[in-house]
């Protein structure tokens, strides 16, 4: 290559401008498609001109829908140049119209001029549509589908609803209390179309403080969908399983070690009043008074005793009263000996039985 054929090379690349409106790079045909969905009216047109600014600001187009590059009809090269990127952007404006919308501009030549008729036409807030939006948005459920197709059907009608109902920008103190309301009634819908297999994740999600956005909703339901694809057990539900688990058994350990130390603590007492272990002297409910509430621990032997005693109360009264009587006791070589006791002898007897009872 010599010095010459260098030097025009470097002059021809000088005198591209990359960042020049005009410019049209390989890519930019008119086949391609800017943005994956079409207008069909004044229910998404909103959102379709949001997505269309955003794609022509990306190539370096805006500018030919805000009247910002004119064409320059004294430069016949620059007329030729705007006349083409123009063409490239009307192509991507009717390629993201719907069908019968199509047809009615496809015979116009300025970028300008349909962007601003379809912005005059479909720029209506009309009631009817307003309704339609707000009523599937009250009726979405998931009904079994995917969550994330849910998911992404519940978010475009609330961009679509938004859109429509879209409000000044408020400046004032009462912004955030009007967002946080906002997204709170967006929570409130996403969880209340949710499946009854996430009725544990809204349980989770609705005891959280404070309450989160839609999207981290959203990724909390996600990760308890891919668990039980995988066959995990819900997070939320063995989360609060092994919480209680845990409780019981601390719980329990705390209960076992009171009860040993307790026992071990009353087995080194003992009365000084009645040489008993279990309690000290201060402590003695003889010497202090019985509590209300207080139980004898061998309440049942008492009970027994007490019915023994009716019982031979009942039978020593069958006795004819005589100044003598006989009893037969069982000895301990299995032999049977006849004692005899005095009457005298025999109060004694249920005087002292009685009172081993009422110590006891």
């Amino acid at each position: 290559m010599t010095g010459s054929e260098s030097g025009s090379g470097s002059k021809a690349s000088e005198s591209i401008n990359y960042g020049d409106p005009l410019f049209i790079h390989p890519s930019d045909n008119t086949l391609i498609t800017v943005i994956n969905f079409k207008l069909t009216g004044t229910e998404n047109l909103r959102v379709w001109r949001s997505s269309m600014t955003r794609s022509l600001r990306a190539t370096n187009k805006l500018g030919f829908v805000e009247v910002k590059v004119t064409k320059d009809s004294s430069d016949e090269l620059q007329s030729l140049k705007w006349e083409r990127a123009n063409a490239v952007v009307c192509s991507w404006i009717l390629g993201s119209l719907y069908e019968s919308i199509y047809s009615s501009h496809a015979c116009s030549d300025s970028a300008k001029d349909i962007w601003d008729e379809l912005f005059e036409t479909y720029n209506k807030e009309d009631g009817f549509v307003i309704f339609n939006i707000h009523q599937r948005i009250n009726s979405l459920s998931q009904n079994e589908t995917s969550l994330s197709e849910y998911f992404n059907k519940h978010d475009t009608l609330l961009k679509e609803f938004d859109g429509l109902t879209s409000l000044t920008e408020c400046t004032c103190e009462a912004v955030a209390t009007f967002n946080d309301h906002s997204k709170l009634m967006k929570l409130m819908q996403f969880l209340s179309g949710l499946d009854e297999s996430f009725s544990q994740v809204k349980s989770h999600i609705l005891l959280m403080d404070p309450l989160p956005n839609v999207n981290t909703a959203f990724s909390i339901a996600f990760r308890e969908e891919s668990n039980q694809k995988n066959g995990f057990i819900s997070s939320s539900s063995s989360v609060s399983k092994n919480q209680s688990y845990a409780f019981n058994g601390r719980f329990n350990d705390i209960k076992i070690q009171n009860n040993s130390s307790n026992k071990g603590r009353n087995q080194n007492l003992q009365c000084k009043n009645y040489g008993l272990k279990g309690h000290s002297i201060e402590r003695c409910y003889k010497l202090i008074g019985y509590p209300k509430d207080f139980k004898f621990r061998s309440e049942a032997n008492n009970d027994n005793m007490k019915s023994q005693n009716k019982s031979f109360t009942s039978n020593s009264s069958s006795v004819p009263s005589s100044s003598s009587f006989s009893s037969s006791v069982v000895s301990d070589t299995g032999g049977s000996n006849a004692h005899y006791f005095t009457s005298e002898q025999y109060s004694k007897l249920l005087s002292l039985i009685n009172e081993k009872s009422s110590i006891s």
